[in-house]
């Protein structure tokens, strides 16, 4: 039964015969996974917090940066450097403290994506990257949990519910993930701030309806929004026989791996620095943008832009090696495809770019 506040603060709800009181106890009694609190998340975790949903699980292992407050609306100045995950979890309690928060300050992988999932009746997927977009379908699959699901691109957002009721998996309607030239660049590309909050609260919709078993569910249909022109889509999609059974044990494992980042000859920040000390410096390739590199860079790291690389193959050493850079290593690693093809053997890519570098090692320099 409902209490005295919760029949107050949730009225509206009450007062919808779709919903009522049977339905509130079940939004109340629901656990959701959310995956990402980032653009996706932050509006998913807000509006499911006020609606009533008895416990968010929030799942993200990265911090607050200051390029994130354009379009993650949970986080302000203030929370610069704190993770995402308890920052946002304490958001959630100021704006509802009768929501239960479950914090997992971790990056879901294929060691944990089972317990992870299998704590939940729900699962919302606010991730950024294809692995986790497969991975969480699998796991899904696997534990019989419906997944609803968003991504953006520039201008551009998607919407969909996966695995609900024997409907059509992720794999159904995208059988294999793209291939490290075919995905967009994680790192350097864009998106309009606001678009993340109209296809998170979509998501956050497609949730309530899948709890309350309210309405016509986006099962089988991707919603499509390009917010330039405001024109939507619904393209359908049927349920495939083969690809709906793929699961965490039946799937290759390969489509977990992270496709904006290919496997090649990689060194820590903290390896970097020993080098630096003991005076054996390699040569140091930022392929950032001008202004990036005014803002912070390594000591004595040459400019080259990922834009404008071919035109400076000419200038780079072939000997000895080159450890190439940019943010957060995205697009250091296409770099060093570009130059693998042009003969070069001597390339190591920092993993995690300079953000990392100055996380790990230089606490002082600017973070954007």
């Amino acid at each position: 039964m409902l209490t005295p506040d919760e029949r107050h603060r949730y009225r509206r709800h009450l007062q919808l015969p779709e919903i009522g009181e049977a339905g509130q106890l079940r939004l109340r009694s629901a656990r959701v996974l959310v995956v990402g609190a980032g653009g996706l998340g932050c509006p998913v975790l807000q509006y499911l917090a006020a609606a009533g949903v008895g416990t968010l699980g929030i799942a993200d292992a990265d911090q607050v940066e200051l390029s994130n407050l354009q379009r993650q609306i949970l986080y302000g100045p203030a929370d610069l450097g704190q993770p995402k995950a308890t920052t946002a979890a304490r958001e959630v309690q100021r704006l509802n403290p009768l929501v239960l928060r479950e914090v997992h300050t971790l990056r879901v992988g294929p060691g944990n994506v089972r317990e992870l999932v299998a704590a939940y009746d729900v699962v919302v997927d606010g991730s950024d990257n294809f692995a986790t977009r497969y991975l969480l379908n699998d796991a899904c699959v696997s534990l019989g949990k419906p997944l609803i699901s968003g991504a953006i691109y520039k201008f551009e957002g998607q919407v969909s519910v996966f695995n609900y009721q024997g409907g059509p998996t992720y794999r159904c309607l995208f059988p294999e993930p793209p291939g490290p030239h075919e995905a967009p660049n994680c790192d350097t590309t864009g998106v309009l701030g606001v678009l993340p909050g109209v296809v998170g609260t979509t998501q956050a919709l497609e949730t309530l309806k899948v709890i309350l078993h309210l309405g016509n569910v986006l099962s089988g249909r991707l919603w499509v929004l390009d917010a330039l022109t405001f024109q939507t889509r619904t393209l359908r999609f049927a349920r495939h026989p083969e690809r709906s059974l793929i699961n965490l044990d039946t799937a290759d494992a390969t489509a977990y791996q992270q496709v904006c980042a290919p496997t090649m000859g990689s060194i820590k920040p903290r390896e970097l620095q020993q080098l630096l000390q003991t005076g054996q410096a390699p040569y140091m390739l930022d392929v950032r943008e001008p202004d990036e590199y005014e803002l912070c860079h390594l000591p004595q790291a040459t400019l080259l832009p990922l834009s404008h690389l071919a035109d400076g193959v000419a200038m780079l050493p072939r000997q000895g090696n080159i450890v190439v850079y940019c943010h957060r290593g995205g697009r250091s690693a296409r770099a060093i495809q570009q130059l693998e093809q042009q003969g070069f053997s001597n390339l190591l890519n920092l993993e995690g770019g300079i953000d990392a570098w100055a996380t790990e090692v230089d606490k002082q320099m600017p973070r954007y």
